[in-house]
């Protein structure tokens, strides 16, 4: 069973009231309104005895505070009065039902239907053609569509199955009688209006048909006729009937029954048990639905009586059921109740009198569906009531804190269409501010990241006070007034827990205050609602700046989140803020960080805003005074971790700066910060020197200049990077390159002969250490020095000559002389020196002259300087080059000291290959000639051939004959006219053979012998 939530929603307010014992004693029985317009409504009451009284109202006095409380005043308001009754008969008046459009309402009295004006002015017309009538209801139709014409077919039926059918007939077809008349298919009409009756077990079908009403007001109009469409036969004990497009339902206390005004079948909804309430039927105009009532239990089904959407279980089984928007209204016992035709949930319950109300209560509702009016009437009162407009629920629903409820209704107003998308954001916005000021801050933040139309703007008086640089931009916007203006967050904090303790305190003196008891009873303290709200907007305006924003709000949202991020002492958040892409004014921000100390966060903000000099500047503050406590590190410092500490803070400080100025294309302040990051790390400097983020590359004679003489490494890598990336062919640059490696090199030279000296005092006085490694390159520089001397030729080998003479590089010397030109002195290091005899002989394969060979052969017989002969080198150059050695002149050359068995071999072999190579050229010789002849005699042939042309010869190419023209033979034997020839030229045949490119290759005496 529903739960009632009287104070849940405030959907209908009383209007107006009148108490009927002042024109009547006799209790009301029947209810009908009829809107006119919008300033006036008309309310006719039928009584037990007959009586049917007319009400006027005016809808649009809507100051329901004038109304009287229906339950104690008997007064009357002034938006409403009695207009006049009339007597239609005796007995009670059953039904009712208003003809709007043409002025007349239909009364049905003691089983007669009654035909009286709107106004009551005329005399009431009885319709005596019918009597016995139990039920009578309208047809009334969703769409033309849905809907079967049941006038076709009524004047051209021949059947007659009623008595007063025939009866009418025979009076005259067409001809008023009695106010009755049957339908003939010829004549025109204006209007008509369908609807039914029940007599006994006879279910008719009528029409009502206006002729003509062109000059007639709806007063006038009198000449309609009632026109018995069908008669279709029905069921006994009919106490409620409903006609919806072609189905008409009826409710008996046995059950439903639905019936086709078409075809005339029926069949059972479903049945009732035994012992039940009375059936009660009501049309749901809104959605062309039907309500079945069961008991208390209220089941809606379509046109075809069919469920549709969940069922309404009310409290107690309803006198009347009527219909407002999208809710049914049920009334009994003085009490009326709005359920939610969706939901099925008790929304508002409204008393409107006491138990004792002395008789059923009547509702009526406005037949269009979308009504804002319903009157309640009891036997002797009349109460109407107004459905407060969409807004005004809403914010009744905000003042009684019911967020959720009034969300829900925006929500379903919208879907129903009554509301728009923008005003669901609207009310987001006005909920997230109610519950911000009731220190909610989380769920407010989450309504207003619900809503589409709140301005981030709207937010910043929350963080900043005004005046400041935003506040014009702050929209003036009160919403419903129901929350204070914003203010800073302290302030709501200190004003909601003021708030809080003054409803404790009233609450404790009894009077009842609108307050969040689980709130209450885990009330957190001051600081922490303040961190709260300010993590709660921090989180809004994170996700606002994915918004699309003006540049102005844009600048307020990152820096307000600066001031928030700054509250919340959130390092991380503020730097990586500021170090990505930002609107922040640094005006704004500058003294804020610089007397917070948060040096480094205000480093990153000038980086993002192009002031790489200021950054520069505290990168450099920071990267000295780490120790000092400037930069602060959670993690405990003692030790060996604070050293390492230290170290990591300046690298870091030094890697940032190095960022700026890799991309920064001014010389004079890369320079400027150049030695204090080298100092820190060299690969650091390396990378600003190299990097080629900058748009203008830095003067390579200022570089030079400006990098500190002690960091070798540093020039060395910046000369390699001038050469090789930057392809500089400038001489200058490849010598200072050359001399500095040649500097180094002997440096390590001599640091790898101190690492091998055993007394480690003496390696000491060397000034080396063992540990000497480089961060900067990977390969010794022995390799860098020897790989440069190989592949430039721009250095001046003379000077590193001068530089290198007195040292032990001879590898870099033999390269040296190599450039010069110097080959004995090359041989002499490679040979001698080096004792490289691999290296000496590919020396001398690139000269390319045999006496070379025969040089270093006296080099290994007879070195001089006191040194032994090199017989195995000698006896391996013999080996691998004897062919190219004069044998006389070896065997001169040979020492007498040279043992026999280690040349033997090697002279022997080389007088083989003399012999053997002199040989092999005879060869080469004689076939050089054979193939000279060879080629002498294809010519000769080749210009000897004939061809016979006689009377019977064609052209190959166009068929024509040759007679006596001129013609040509290509070397494939096809022949052609001079024509042809000089069309298809002289290197492509008729056969499409080009011999340019294919050429024809024909054996000659050599080959085939």
């Amino acid at each position: 069973m529903a739960k009632p939530e009287p104070r849940a929603r405030t959907v209908i307010e009383p209007l107006s009231y009148f108490n009927l014992s002042e024109q009547s004693r006799a209790p009301v029985r029947s209810l009908a309104i009829l809107n006119v317009s919008d300033s006036e409504c008309l309310i006719y009451l039928g009584t037990q005895f007959g009586g049917l009284f007319l009400f006027s109202l005016d809808p649009k006095d809507l100051n329901a505070s004038s109304a009287s409380d229906p339950s104690g005043s008997p007064l009357v308001t002034q938006n409403i009065k009695f207009v006049r009754n009339i007597l239609v008969g005796s007995s009670s008046v059953d039904y009712l039902h208003v003809f709007g459009e043409i002025g007349k309402v239909l009364v049905l009295l003691d089983g007669f239907l009654y035909l009286v004006d709107s106004l009551l002015l005329q005399p009431v017309k009885k319709l005596s053609f019918l009597r016995g009538i139990s039920v009578i209801t309208r047809r009334l139709k969703s769409s033309e569509s849905e809907c079967s014409n049941l006038s076709e077919g009524a004047g051209s039926s021949t059947e007659s199955t009623s008595t007063s059918q025939r009866f009418l007939k025979k009076l005259g077809g067409g001809i008023r009688a009695n106010g009755l008349k049957v339908k003939e298919s010829v004549q025109h009409q204006v209007g008509n209006y369908v609807f039914s009756v029940v007599i006994g077990k006879r279910l008719i079908l009528i029409e009502f048909v206006l002729s003509n009403r062109l000059g007639k007001s709806d007063e006038d109009v009198n000449d309609g006729s009632f026109v018995i469409l069908k008669e279709i036969q029905c069921i006994d004990g009919v106490m409620a009937m409903v006609w919806l497009n072609d189905s008409i339902i009826v409710s008996t206390l046995s059950g439903y029954t639905l019936f086709s005004c078409v075809t005339g079948q029926s069949g059972v909804i479903f049945s009732l048990p035994d012992v039940s309430c009375p059936p009660r039927l009501k049309l749901l105009y809104k959605e062309w639905n039907v309500l079945l009532l069961v008991d208390n239990v209220g089941i809606i089904a379509n046109a075809h009586g069919q469920p549709v959407g969940g069922s309404l279980v009310f409290h107690r089984d309803p006198d009347s059921i009527g219909e407002i928007s999208s809710y049914v209204v049920v009334a009994r016992d003085g009490k009326m109740e709005l359920y939610h035709k969706k939901t099925g949930r008790c929304v508002q319950m409204v008393t409107f009198g006491g138990e004792g109300v002395g008789g059923p209560c009547i509702v009526a509702d406005e037949e269009d569906g979308c009504g804002k009016l319903i009157v309640v009437a009891t036997p002797t009162k009349v109460i109407c009531y107004q459905k407060l407009p969409s807004e005004e629920q809403i914010k009744d629903l905000l003042r009684k804190k019911n967020f959720k409820e009034a969300i829900s209704l925006v929500e379903e107003l919208e879907c129903e269409g009554e509301l728009s998308k923008d005003m669901l954001s609207f009310v987001h916005a006005q909920v997230g501010f109610l519950l911000l000021f009731d220190l909610h801050f989380e769920e407010a933040v989450n309504h207003f990241l619900q809503s589409e139309t709140l301005q981030p703007s709207e937010v910043f008086p929350f963080i900043m006070r005004d005046p400041n640089r935003w506040s014009l931009l702050v929209p003036r916007n009160r919403y419903w007034g129901l929350h204070p203006p914003p203010a800073p967050l302290e302030d709501v904090v200190d004003d909601g827990l003021m708030a809080i303790q003054r409803a404790i305190f009233l609450r404790k003196a009894g009077v009842e205050t609108v307050v969040d008891d689980a709130f209450l009873l885990n009330l957190p303290s001051r600081d922490d609602l303040l961190e709260s709200a300010i993590k709660s907007i921090t989180r809004y305006l994170e996700l606002s700046r994915d918004k699309k924003l003006t540049p102005s709000v844009k600048e307020g949202v990152d820096t307000l989140l600066m001031y928030l991020y700054r509250a919340l002492n959130n390092i991380s958040e503020m730097e990586k803020l500021v170090s990505s892409a930002n609107s922040c004014v640094v005006e704004e921000l500058e003294s804020l960080l610089d007397d917070s100390g948060h040096l480094r966060t205000l480093a990153f903000l000038y980086s993002s805003k192009g002031m790489s000099a200021k950054a520069l500047a505290i990168w450099r503050i920071l990267a000295r005074n780490y120790s000092s406590g400037l930069w602060k590190d959670p993690s405990p410092e003692s030790g060996s971790h604070r050293v390492s500490n230290i170290i990591s803070g300046k690298e870091i400080a030094a890697a940032e700066a190095s960022k700026i100025l890799q991309e920064s294309s001014v010389s004079q302040l890369v320079l400027q910060h150049l030695g204090w990051v080298a100092d820190i790390n060299q690969v650091f400097a390396v990378q600003i020197l190299t990097s080629e983020q900058r748009d203008n590359q830095l003067p390579p004679e200022e570089v030079i200049a400006a990098i500190d003489p002690k960091k070798v490494e540093i020039l060395q890598r910046y000369l390699q990077w001038l050469i090789e990336d930057q392809d500089s062919i400038d001489t200058q640059f490849h010598t200072i390159y050359a001399l500095s490696l040649a500097k180094s090199a002997i440096e390590s030279f001599v640091a790898e002969i101190a690492s091998e000296l055993p007394d480690p005092v003496r390696r000491e006085e060397t000034g080396i250490s063992e540990y000497n490694t480089s961060a900067i390159f990977q390969s010794p520089v022995r390799e860098r020095l020897q790989i440069f001397l190989l592949s430039s030729d721009l250095y001046d080998p003379e000077e590193i000559l001068d530089l290198i003479e007195g040292s032990e590089l001879w590898s870099e010397k033999a390269i040296l002389y190599k450039k010069l030109g110097q080959e004995a002195l090359v041989l002499q290091i490679l040979a001698l020196k080096l004792e490289d005899s691999e290296a000496a002989e590919q020396y001398c394969a690139e000269i390319g002259r045999p006496d070379v060979y025969m040089q270093l052969l006296d080099m290994y017989l007879d070195p001089q300087d006191g040194k032994e002969p090199m017989f195995k080198a000698a006896v391996c150059l013999l080996h691998n080059h004897g062919e190219s050695l004069d044998p006389l002149q070896v065997l001169e050359r040979l020492s007498p000291d040279m043992p026999l068995q280690l040349a033997s071999e090697t002279i022997l072999r080389m007088l083989r290959a003399r012999l053997h190579h002199h040989r092999q050229g005879r060869i080469v010789h004689n076939l050089a000639r054979a193939l000279d002849t060879d080629a002498s005699l294809a010519i000769l042939e080749e210009r000897s051939r004939h061809v016979q042309i006689n009377d019977e010869s064609l052209c190959d190419s166009c068929h024509a004959r040759l007679g006596t023209k001129l013609f040509a033979m290509y070397p494939d034997d096809t022949i052609v006219c001079y024509k042809c020839f000089r069309r298809q030229g002289e290197s492509t045949s008729v056969t499409g053979r080009n011999f340019k490119q294919d050429v024809l290759v024909k054996p000659g005496w050599l080959v085939t012998r």
